[in-house]
């Protein structure tokens, strides 16, 4: 898949923590509601920039 739409992957779980808290997981008054889902979009974001940049190489300028 391109670079790009990884981007967009990145930005759409972006978008839903904060959409998905206010609207869906209103009524949960509990720990496990909107900070359960934050910790999950955390781990999702770090994976997807993992896969952003496996492809990037270092190079010297000599």
């Amino acid at each position: 898949m391109k670079r790009s739409k990884w981007i967009w992957l990145v930005w759409a779980v972006v978008l839903s923590s904060y959409v998905v808290p206010y609207t869906l997981l209103s009524d949960v008054s509990r720990w496990y509601g909107s900070f359960l889902f934050w910790t999950v979009a955390g781990l999702v974001i770090i994976a997807l920039n993992v896969l952003i940049t496996q492809g990037f190489k270092e190079h010297s300028d000599d």
